[in-house]
């Protein structure tokens, strides 16, 4: 199938696409919010994090849903992004153009519109962040408000964020995704679907309409995407962003240690290990293990528990869990996955896990 000027136009789902190794690659890594022990924020923490993925060689973003930009006051999004400026300068930021709204309001343009104008003011460069009002219009409403964001900056990157992150999620139709490309000052587009086949699909139609647009993965269980050609805007660099700096030069100089340390860094962030399930400590005490998190921009360690959940009865009269409200024992108890247990570890936010002072 050819478009009107003679070109192949690709079919979707064409495959698996080829390799483009010794590539540059842009990699922007989102920046954890840190805050202290009594919930303020930890400024200086924030500082030392966006410092240290300047002085890797990457794209600070701040304000995204990796820095809590949905639970923040405005006050509160201003000041990261004067915080992150300060630290990096006028240029090298990226930072999320947020617009709070609810379930079933009408797309905001005025709002979007000052969202951006907010951050590109200072240097940076808007994220558009997805809102309810915005992902509810029909691709082809979606395509024109991204146009008209072009009316008050001069770039801007989009971003298709999936119902798996956050309920109002969207992924366009390709059509749609392909006429974005026709906004010059859409400079290029997080995809966070963690579908491959779906971001190979833009990446083809990236090559044949605008090569030179981002299309940065946001998929964070396919880092290799950067292989096919993708750049990234990922909440997992966080982690090591001095790593991810190293996996891009080794991949740019055609190193086949790249494939090492990629393979190391799909890792961060989740990892299994076997035990024997322990006994009760003491007739009080459900059977439980003493977990301990340790990790970059962590100040001091924090200490939690996990609980079994085929104990309910020792559960129910563990004292420990009796001392919390349901929502946070709930948090507490591994869950079955697969044949094995599963413990997720959130350090902040909604479904924060309970830790202890100790």
């Amino acid at each position: 199938m050819q478009d009107p000027a003679g070109r192949r136009r690709p079919r979707r789902n064409e495959g698996v696409p080829p390799i483009r190794p010794a590539r540059t690659i842009l990699g922007m890594s989102a920046v954890l919010l840190p805050f202290t022990g009594d919930g303020a924020v930890d400024w200086s923490g924030f500082e030392s994090l966006v410092a240290r993925t300047v002085d890797a060689g990457l794209v600070p973003a701040v304000d995204m849903d990796t820095g809590y930009v949905q639970l923040l006051d405005p006050g509160t999004r201003a000041k990261v992004l004067d915080v992150a400026a300060g630290v990096v300068g006028a240029d090298g930021l990226v930072a999320g153009a947020f617009v709070e709204d609810v379930p079933g309001a009408a797309f905001d343009l005025d709002a979007h519109r000052r969202a951006l104008a907010e951050i590109a003011e200072r240097g940076a460069t808007p994220v558009v962040f997805p809102s309810h009002g915005l992902n509810a219009l029909t691709d082809d409403a979606w395509v024109d408000a991204h146009g008209r964001f072009a009316t008050v900056v001069d770039r801007f990157i989009a971003f298709e964020l999936g119902t798996a992150f956050i309920p109002h999620g969207r992924v366009v139709a390709l059509d749609a995704y392909e006429a974005l490309l026709g906004i010059d000052a859409c400079i290029g587009a997080k995809h966070s679907s963690l579908s491959r086949q779906l971001e190979w699909d833009r990446l083809a139609v990236r090559d044949r309409v605008r090569p030179a647009f981002h299309v940065l993965t946001g998929n964070d269980l396919a880092i290799d995407m950067v292989c096919y050609g993708s750049d990234y805007l990922l909440g997992l660099s966080a982690f090591a962003p001095d790593l991810f700096a190293e996996r891009d030069r080794r991949w740019a100089e055609g190193d086949p240690a790249f494939h090492e340390l990629n393979d190391a860094l799909q890792l961060l962030g989740g990892f299994a290990f076997r035990t024997l399930k322990p006994g009760r400590v003491d007739e009080e005490q459900a059977p439980h293990i003493d977990v301990t998190v340790f990790a970059r921009g962590l100040i001091k360690h924090l200490v939690t528990r996990l609980y079994f959940p085929d104990e309910a009865a020792a559960n129910a009269a563990d004292p420990t869990l009796r001392a919390l409200d349901e929502d946070e024992r709930v948090r507490l108890v591994a869950r079955e996955d697969g044949g094995a247990l599963r413990f997720d570890v959130r350090l902040q936010g909604d479904g924060e896990t309970p830790f202890f002072a100790v």
